[in-house]
């Protein structure tokens, strides 16, 4: 029988993709585009959720 994998638990606010590289509108010297890194700030660029901890009532 074939074994059937769990979804990845992505994250719901970038839906996997972490991160983006976005232009500055500036140039460098050799012409190419001055880059800069953005990632999510829900998952700090992994793309991934972070399963929440089980809340258990105490005494019970």
């Amino acid at each position: 029988m074939p074994q059937h994998t769990p979804a990845p638990r992505l994250c719901r606010d970038c839906d996997g993709h972490a991160s983006a590289m976005v232009t500055t509108g500036t140039r460098n010297r050799d012409g190419s585009r001055t880059l800069i890194r953005a990632v999510c700030p829900a998952c700090q660029g992994t793309g991934h959720r972070i399963p929440a901890a089980r809340l258990v009532r105490a005494g019970k």
